[in-house]
């Protein structure tokens, strides 16, 4: 009996000592201002079925008590500022690089991160990593370089690059505009590869998109991604979008999108703010971007948005190169066949009117006869299957060298011109268009 007295008293004890520390915990929540709805003895003590059965409490107690003054946190994680933010999202947004360098590789980031369904060595980042600069190496030989166009462009680029120190407003842009098929994409290239110049490049094709303002944000990365070129890795670099009017030109009967104006307005907010460029994140004083120059080429500037092409926001330069040119950069695509300068210079006076690709198509052009005679001594066209592809380890197919001749580069020439007149004269479209064919009514539509 006296066993059991001791032990009842012992038991009223502990019930008294709970009851206390119960209320001193009770009355320091109430003067934080922040009532609690679990006790921190009660949580801890509590198995995990009831842990999960009142996580409500336990997590609202947590994040009542994380920001208590004098409290210790549990984890750095859970933290969070005067603003709300925790020690992630402050993170992420102090960060100053906002390309991604690093892949989620084992061995790089916590295993936690690490999923077997994709494998321990898949880079989840990889999309965001691909190289969109362009380097030219492909490019062998040499090749001229219009001096017209040399000046315009690599004057355009010391510009911007030295726009800090000139007293003046300097355009962004370079708009290069001229004929179809006169080389303008393949001159800037040129003068890219002559200056070590690593361009991110455009076309027209990525200027629409079935999402609203997709375009417009693509051109805001590229644009940063030049400039990551210049501060990071120390080169030149430029943002060049070709076929500008083909993309974002206004037509006759073309219709312009939301991602038509918007291409136009983010083109005139670089020219105008051309270091301050925002992909969807909260502007930083420190988030300042390298200036980069940019240069357009297409056919007809006078297609685009007029305010973009003003003076101070877009230089202009037509090119059309002279006979001189056209002899020079002639004799440098003709260059092993062994063609004398004479032969050039007669060829170009022979099509005086005729662009740059007329000259490359016709070179090809001369080479059909080779590919028939090839055909006939390999058994005719049906035996191509057996032929291509050419699979590894197997012998590919060799052409007999060819001689070319002046005769038969004017002969193939005055066959595309025949060509190009069809198709300017006949215009079978409009024939399609307003005579059906005969016996076959309502096939074609009359147009008054």
């Amino acid at each position: 009996m006296a066993s059991d007295g001791a032990s009842r008293s012992q038991i009223k004890r502990r019930c008294r000592c709970r009851a206390a520390s119960r209320g001193t915990q009770r009355n320091g929540s109430e003067r934080n201002g922040r009532p609690e709805t679990a006790t921190n003895g009660a949580a801890e003590a509590a198995p995990d079925g009831a842990n999960r059965t009142k996580g409500a409490g336990v997590n609202k107690r947590t994040e009542a008590n994380v920001n208590a003054p004098g409290s210790k946190f549990r984890s750095s994680w859970d933290a969070k500022d005067s603003t709300g933010r925790t020690y992630i999202e402050n993170l992420g947004k102090a960060s100053e690089n906002v390309n991604m360098v690093v892949g989620a590789k084992e061995g790089m980031i916590d295993s936690v991160f690490i999923g077997d369904f994709l494998g321990k060595e898949s880079d989840i980042v990889f999309k965001y990593r691909q190289k969109v600069t362009r380097q030219f190496g492909h490019i062998h030989g040499d090749y001229y370089i219009a001096p017209a166009f040399m000046d315009k462009v690599v004057t355009h680029i010391a510009k911007n690059f030295l726009a800090d120190q000139i007293k003046a407003r300097t355009p962004l842009i370079l708009g290069v505009w001229g004929g179809k098929g006169q080389g303008k994409s393949f001159q800037v290239e040129l003068i890219f590869r002559a200056l070590g110049l690593e361009p991110v490049i455009m076309s027209a094709g990525e200027l629409e998109s079935e999402w609203a303002g997709t375009p417009a944000r693509l051109i805001r990365d590229r644009y940063r991604t030049a400039g990551q070129v210049v501060k990071v890795q120390g080169k030149m670099s430029a943002l060049v979008i070709n076929d500008i009017d083909a993309g974002a030109g206004r037509f006759e009967n073309t219709q312009m999108t939301v991602n038509t104006q918007m291409v136009m307005g983010t083109l005139m907010n670089l020219a105008d703010n051309p270091t301050r460029v925002s992909v969807g994140q909260e502007f930083r004083e420190a988030d300042v971007v390298p200036r980069v120059p940019i240069i357009l080429t297409g056919n007809d500037l006078s297609t685009l948005w007029a305010p973009l092409i003003r003076d101070g926001r877009m230089d202009k330069f037509y090119w059309t190169p002279t006979r001189d040119d056209l002899i020079n950069i002639v004799t440098c695509m003709y260059r092993k066949d062994g063609l004398a300068e004479s032969d050039i210079e007669a060829l170009v006076d022979v099509f005086p009117k005729q662009a740059l690709d007329f000259y490359g198509a016709m070179r090809s052009r001369t080479y059909d006869n080779q590919v028939k005679k090839w055909l006939d001594s390999v058994g005719g066209p049906e035996k191509l299957r057996n032929i291509f592809p050419v699979r590894p380890g197997k012998e590919h197919p060799q052409l007999d060298h060819y001689q070319q001749t002046l005769e038969n580069l004017i002969k193939a020439g005055r066959e595309l011109v025949e060509e190009q007149e069809m198709v300017t004269s006949l215009r079978l479209s409009d024939e399609y268009m307003n005579s059906p064919p005969a016996g076959a009514p309502g096939i074609g539509l009359t147009l008054s």
